[in-house]
């Protein structure tokens, strides 16, 4: 596994020395966002990540390696490219064998993460059950990785356009602790409110950062969420928002969307009947994820030194 794990310098000397770390994705850049407010986020992610004691690891796929922390020039090929693959789980292989550069979803940020040590993961929202997935049996790859993979990932909650109570029940039947970080309502992504609770309601990083070791302590595999929401000043509301999601997937059906192209299709759809609204609190929900991740890292890591 080593010969294809590849790490800046800063993430190496962080995680020798035991210093927090924080992973973050890239199919935020590459498929998330447009063109240069992806790189400006990118950027200044990394930055709150560090002005929070610790260390950001962005994660990506090139020239047969999987990155682990990018180069500035390597953040903006992610940021401009226009020929980069989505990366889950089952795409490693290829990818790495073609040497082609792919951009890592939840689900292969998460597989990587771990790989190099890295325990916790800040992203925007995470994928689930799409609605009607009873019929189509569109269930994201995060999920089943969430079930197995010993990484806490901190999120505004799952993307809106999802079955958000079929997504938590699938959560709940893989073992998936829901933290709600200074909430007991389960997030929307775009929305502070879903109508779900979460599991456990923890109010400070060293809560946190206690039950992610004692989880894994107990020899407990799997992830866990840290449901975040998005700062109330940039919140859009739970109605309206619905609403809209409603009209982008009406129109997705309308024109046979599917697969992997629904929800870049709705986001860009829902970005379109909110006139740029959600873009903003999109960049807003993961500053603010950033903030919270680096801050239960430093917590998590402090846990497992004293137990050394």
């Amino acid at each position: 596994m080593k010969q294809y794990l590849s790490f800046t310098e800063e993430v190496r000397h962080a995680l020798e020395n035991h210093l927090p770390v924080v992973a973050l994705e890239t199919t935020i850049i590459s498929h998330g966002m447009p063109y240069p407010q992806n790189i400006e986020m990118a950027k200044e992610v990394e930055q709150i990540i560090r002005d929070n004691g610790a260390v950001p690891a962005t994660i990506g796929i090139m020239n047969g390696k999987i990155k682990i922390g990018l180069t500035e020039s390597e953040l903006e090929e992610f940021a401009t490219n226009k020929s980069v693959e989505k990366v889950s789980r089952r795409d490693f292989p290829y990818l790495l064998a073609s040497g082609k550069i792919g951009a890592t979803t939840v689900a292969a940020t998460m597989i990587a993460a771990d790989m190099a040590g890295i325990r916790m993961f800040a992203t925007g929202g995470i994928g689930g059950v799409h609605r009607e997935g009873e019929v189509t049996w569109d269930v994201s790859a995060d999920l089943t990785e969430l079930a197995q993979t010993n990484v806490a990932v901190v999120c505004a909650g799952a993307k809106s356009i999802l079955d958000i109570g079929r997504t938590l029940e699938y959560l709940e039947t893989q073992g998936v602790p829901v933290v709600g970080y200074r909430t007991s309502e389960f997030p929307s992504f775009f929305a502070r409110e879903s109508g779900f609770d979460v599991d456990f309601r923890l109010d400070t990083p060293e809560e946190v950062g206690t039950l992610m070791h004692t989880k894994w302590s107990l020899g407990l595999n799997g992830g866990l969420i840290i449901a975040n929401p998005v700062p109330e000043a940039d919140a859009l509301d739970h109605k309206q928002i619905e609403a809209v999601i409603q009209q982008a997937l009406h129109e997705a059906k309308e024109n046979n969307i599917a697969g992997k192209k629904v929800t870049p299709f709705l986001l860009d759809k829902v970005k379109q009947l909110t006139a740029g609204k959600s873009l903003q609190t999109n960049i807003a929900l993961v500053r603010h994820n950033a903030e919270v991740a680096a801050k239960v890292a430093v917590a998590y890591q402090q846990a497992v030194n004293e137990t050394k």
